[in-house]
C-alpha cells in the first residue's frame, strides 16, 4: 500500500509543483484540483484519514472557487465540516491536525487578490503538509512539498522582479 500511495503522491506532486509555477490564480486552482484528487487517493492508501478528509474538502472548495461560486457562507460551511470530521476521525494525534490547519487557513484566505500573498499562503499550507507527509511515510509528497515551496518562492521573486 505504501508503494501505491507514493506512486499516486508522485503524480499529485507533479501537479503541485506545476501549480506553484503558474502565474494565473484561476489556472493555479484548476491544477491544484487535479493535485488534490490524486492526494485523496494517495492519503487513503497511506491511511492518512485527516489527509483524505481535508483533501476532499479542498477538492470541493477548489471546484466551487474555479466556477466562481465560492462565497463566505460556503467557506464557513467547508471549514466547519473540515474541523468536525478531522477532530472526530483523526488517527494521528497532533500530526493529524496539520492538514486541518493547512486547509482551514488556505480556505479562509484563498480569496486573496494579491498574487504574492496568495503564493505566501501556498507556502504556509504546503509546509504543514510537508510535515504531515513525512509522518505518514509519503516521502514522494514530502520531496515535492519542498519543491513546491521553492517554486512558489521563485514565482514570488519573479513577480517582484517584474514589478
Amino acid at each position: 500500500m505504501i508503494i501505491i500511495g507514493n506512486i499516486l503522491a508522485l503524480l499529485a506532486s507533479i501537479f503541485m509543483v506545476l501549480a506553484g509555477l503558474v502565474k494565473d490564480k484561476k489556472k493555479t486552482i484548476y491544477v491544484q484540483s487535479i493535485q488534490v484528487f490524486l492526494f485523496i487517493l494517495s492519503n487513503a492508501f497511506l491511511k492518512g484519514i485527516t489527509g483524505v478528509i481535508n483533501n476532499v474538502v479542498s477538492f470541493i472548495r477548489n471546484i466551487l472557487c474555479y466556477k466562481d461560486i465560492f462565497n463566505f457562507k460556503i467557506k464557513i460551511v467547508l471549514i466547519i465540516i473540515s474541523i468536525i470530521l478531522s477532530l472526530l476521525l483523526n488517527n494521528l494525534g497532533i500530526i493529524g491536525l496539520l492538514p486541518l490547519i493547512s486547509v482551514v487557513t488556505y480556505t479562509f484566505f484563498m480569496d486573496i487578490k494579491d498574487l504574492t500573498k496568495f503564493k505566501i499562503l501556498n507556502i504556509f499550507a504546503t509546509t504543514l503538509w510537508f510535515i504531515y507527509d513525512m509522518f505518514i511515510l509519503s516521502y514522494t509528497s514530502a520531496v515535492f512539498d519542498f519543491m513546491c515551496i521553492i517554486a512558489n518562492i521563485i514565482t514570488i521573486y519573479k513577480i517582484k522582479r517584474s514589478n
